[in-house]
């Protein structure tokens, strides 16, 4: 069936969700032209995506019940006897998505009117089409795990609209914010690195400068372990110094292509002139420590004048556990600022200058929480492709955003990350990010036999990671 969805303010009819995917690049070869390859699931029992769906995705609604009726006595102190049936309200509707998940009911469509509704049930529709007459409804195990895995963060912030006067309660702030305070003795840390490299930044020969970018892309990279999805919300903090075990870190890195980043930034600023610009965007992923390594990348970029401005992005919800949305961006910053160490202060100082003056920018967009791979974003979300476009780089952090990159699927672990992007090309790409999902592209023949044979869960347990660059070489 036709299927009209797109952002606004523009709409397109779309015949498919990756309509506007490439399917031409790398043609010739018979893979292609059949179309990519089918979205992992949790139908593959035994599987990363079953195990979730089954185990992690109700842990994590379980936290989020707990959560709410932990600040009951908050609500009703706040809004008196509505705030207490506001909270009732919500439980009542996230047990009710529990109960539909573990027994797999059918995927409904969203009811409470919010920016992204007709959007989101167009794509539930879209999916129902996929399916044969006698299947029925979409369902929890039987649809592709990024579509169900969205839909659930969505209908969790449903269910906060649907009970005011609670509906901008985020039942992921508290574990959020707890990562930022127990990551404190590493925060500092890198900070106070930041702070030396700063004040010694005029002194580096380019040989120089360029290990210090290294170390903290690295330092970004690591960071991205700090996933609060990945262990059901429990705590993910970073309590141990990853400074001092980069080196040990390096074999476990499996795609590097961090010169690539070099070549491309120390040209832009050899090349540029004094009143043109060089622009990084860094699509974000975790709040808390790895936001702080990611915001610590971003200073030394202006500072070592690699980049003139930085252009973050961030969610409009509450997402995926340990996302950032404005509210984590602009805490955090608050949070490091106010601090009563002096080199940790001096960063929040400093950061809150960039955003002031518009050296960082933050956006954020609701294409970022839509269930859609990336290479419908033109389509979908022409305003946020354009403004991708405008990057000279473009980091995406983290495993969500390369679920989206790739489109969730069951590659072949040595197709070309070009391909398996599949014409979404708005600028010089790179991800960063260690590896917490069965899709892993790019890998050179036998190299990901040699990790099945010795760690078989090596795809999802955080333990290696990637830069991968797509782009000019």
């Amino acid at each position: 069936m036709p299927l009209p969805f797109s952002a606004p303010p523009r709409r397109r009819n779309l015949l498919s969700p990756c309509s506007g995917c490439d399917a031409s690049v790398g043609a010739g070869s018979a893979a292609v032209m059949a179309g990519p390859p089918a979205s992992l699931s949790g139908q593959d029992e035994g599987s990363f995506a079953y195990l979730t769906i089954k185990d992690r995705i109700p842990q994590i609604l379980t936290k989020a019940i707990d959560t709410l009726h932990r600040h009951k006595s908050e609500f009703f102190e706040k809004h008196g006897e509505k705030g207490t049936e506001a909270e009732k309200k919500a439980i009542s509707l996230l047990s009710k998505l529990r109960n539909e998940l573990q027994t797999d009911k059918p995927i409904i469509p969203f009811v409470e009117k919010f920016v992204d509704t007709d959007i989101w049930n167009q794509y539930i529709e879209y999916q129902q089409s996929l399916l044969n007459e006698n299947d029925g409804k979409p369902r929890w195990f039987y649809s592709p795990w990024l579509f169900v895995e969205c839909y659930m963060y969505r209908r969790i912030h449903e269910a906060v609209i649907q009970s005011p006067p609670i509906d901008d309660f985020d039942v992921f702030k508290e574990s959020k914010d707890q990562n930022f305070f127990e990551s404190q003795e590493s925060i500092i840390a890198l900070c106070t690195h930041l702070q030396e490299v700063v004040t010694a930044i005029r002194d580096l020969d380019e040989s120089q400068l360029k290990d210090e970018f290294f170390k903290l892309l690295q330092i970004s990279l690591w960071g991205n372990k700090c996933d609060l999805s990945l262990s059901g919300g429990e705590t993910s903090s970073q309590k141990t110094n990853i400074m001092s075990s980069l080196e040990e870190l390096k074999p476990l890195i499996l795609v590097n292509d961090m010169e690539h980043l070099w070549s491309l930034l120390n040209n832009c600023k050899k090349t540029r002139g004094k009143a043109s610009i060089t622009r990084v965007d860094i699509v974000l992923d975790n709040a808390g420590f790895e936001l702080v390594t990611d915001l610590v990348l971003a200073d030394f970029l202006l500072s070592s004048q690699l980049a003139t401005e930085i252009h973050f992005y961030g969610k409009t919800i509450p997402w995926f556990v340990s996302d950032t949305t404005i509210r984590d961006f602009n805490w955090l910053i608050e949070q490091v600022k106010g601090s009563n160490h002096k080199w940790m202060s001096k960063c929040g100082a400093d950061w809150e200058t960039y955003i002031k003056v518009g050296r960082w920018v933050y956006h954020d967009h609701i294409f970022w929480t839509l269930p859609h791979e990336f290479c419908v974003m033109s389509q979908v979300a022409p305003d946020l492709y354009a403004e991708l476009q405008k990057a000279h780089l473009i980091l995406f952090k983290g495993d969500l955003n390369y679920r989206k990159l790739t489109g969730d699927r069951k590659w072949e672990f040595t197709v070309p990350f070009h391909q398996a992007l599949r014409g979404f090309h708005p600028a010089p790409l790179c991800s960063i990010r260690t590896l917490k999902a069965e899709v892993q592209v790019g890998l050179r023949p036998g190299q990901a036999e040699q990790y099945i044979a010795t760690e078989p869960s090596w795809l999802t347990i955080g333990k290696y990671g990637v830069f991968q660059f797509d782009g000019p070489l």
